[in-house]
């Protein structure tokens, strides 16, 4: 096929792209103009250089390099090292569906298929996208996991904030803040008090999991919690003073074990997500479409795992089935 500029697609990229062959040569390359005159500049530019044999390709583009620049805009670092070792100055377009395959087996072995999928191709997939890679990832079946929706009851909240109080002050108002707020860990631990209103009852969550902000509200318990934050609100920085590390999952760990709060392996401070969202449900009054509307959730399907939680009306006609039981006598 000869040189030919090929139009933007939506949703990506709003430049040209020259692709074909001159003279032997393959091309497949963006212009970097979104105008089609300065498009087919480029394009004349391109078969000039080809002509006069000064034309050279694109440098590879390597996961290396690629991994590195995740990092560098924010990316979770988290299993990316393993991965750049792994594939190292491998070319993007050879990192396919075979390759990451063969990365999830030869780096975790013996791990589950939610461990692979959490540790090898999510991270890939967010790699290969911001690399500009559609990847069109297949999943590892079973690599979901199971749905881990653990609750605390009212009377195990209070328990659990109490001994987390009794802990460290300041680590029993960040548990009520995460059970009031519905907050991931992340956004709380990143949380700035600048952004804290408590006159006005809201926090603003900037950088959310969905990718969107949003404005968390503020319960008047929890108002009343962060009135008394022990480092007070009358200053700059973190809301907070915790890090993300084993010492913060110790202390919730002491907390429940103290409160006789048995907390499933791996769900850690999600619980407090979970019970924010089951409170929400069954003393809110919220359906699911209302769980999405706090804008904690990007989807109905991702809020829809707490419908089981809460009785439906239809389940609740089970009181005028007849009554056959009897108390012995």
């Amino acid at each position: 096929m000869p040189l030919k500029l090929i139009p933007p697609r939506a949703g990506k990229s709003p430049n040209w792209t020259v692709r074909g062959t001159h003279l032997g040569v393959r091309v497949d390359r963006t212009t970097g103009a979104s105008d089609k005159k300065l498009a087919g500049k480029v394009l004349a530019q391109i078969r000039d250089e080809i002509e006069r044999g000064s034309f050279s390709g694109p440098k590879k583009a390597t996961f290396a390099n690629a991994a590195l620049k995740y990092v560098r805009t924010g990316g979770e670092p988290r299993f990316v090292l393993k991965l750049a070792e792994h594939f190292g100055e491998t070319p993007l377009e050879r990192i396919d569906q075979a390759a990451i395959d063969e990365a999830a087996v030869t780096l975790y072995p013996r791990a589950s298929m939610a461990t692979r999928n959490r540790q090898v191709y999510s991270p890939v997939s967010a790699i290969l996208k911001l690399a500009g890679v559609d990847d069109r990832l297949r999943r590892p079946k079973g690599g979901r996991g199971s749905r881990r929706i653990f609750w605390l009851t009212p009377e195990q909240a209070e328990r659990l904030l109490a001994a987390a109080g009794e802990r460290d002050p300041e680590f029993g108002v960040f548990l009520t803040f995460l059970l009031y707020t519905g907050c991931r860990l992340s956004e709380a631990l990143t949380l700035d008090v600048e952004r804290v209103n408590l006159p006005e009852a809201w926090a603003y969550i900037p950088i959310t999991k969905t990718e969107a902000p949003r404005l968390a509200h503020l319960p008047p318990v929890l108002v009343a919690a962060l009135a008394g934050h022990p480092r007070g609100l009358d200053r700059k920085g973190k809301l907070f003073r915790f890090g993300k590390n084993g010492r913060l999952y110790a202390w919730l760990d002491e907390a429940a074990r103290a409160a006789g709060v048995d907390i499933p392996p791996r769900v850690a401070f999600h619980a407090f997500r979970h019970t924010w969202a089951t409170w929400m449900r069954r003393y809110g009054g919220l359906d699911t479409a209302g769980l999405v509307e706090t804008q904690a959730w990007r989807s109905r399907q991702a809020a829809s795992v707490y419908e089981h939680l809460v009785q439906t009306e239809e389940a609740r006609k089970a009181d005028f089935l007849p009554q056959v039981w009897k108390a012995p006598t």
